[in-house]
């Protein structure tokens, strides 16, 4: 879509499929696997978000999601010596926050600033 006009009825699809990764990542704090649908739609439909207000969401996502994944598989590992309980504690208050900051900025209409 990039370069393209984009009508109403695409602005709302872009609109409604940000909604949902960001629901399905909080979601994936009861249900792991949400996360990883969410991050599916986000690079299935990557090339459609291209140009807009809702491709720094997309790129937040993503990172969120990626982030998210090595830091639980590093807190898991050293859960062996303690300290990865702390690490995977302080993780899931990140992504609540990653999350909640980045509807937040969804809701206003702000892009997200990497």
């Amino acid at each position: 879509m990039e370069g393209e006009l984009i009508t109403n009825q695409d602005e709302r699809k872009l609109n409604n499929l940000t909604l949902a990764v960001y629901i399905l990542q909080a979601v994936s704090l009861l249900v792991g696997v949400t996360g990883l649908v969410g991050v599916i739609i986000n690079y299935v439909k990557r090339d459609d978000v291209r140009g807009t207000f809702y491709e720094s969401h997309f790129d937040w996502q993503i990172r969120t999601f990626w982030i998210w994944v090595i830091g639980t598989i590093i807190g898991v590992a050293l859960c062996v010596i303690l300290v990865g309980y702390l690490m995977l504690f302080a993780l899931w208050v990140w992504y609540i926050y990653r999350i909640v900051k980045g509807f937040l900025n969804f809701n206003d209409r702000k892009p997200m600033l990497l």
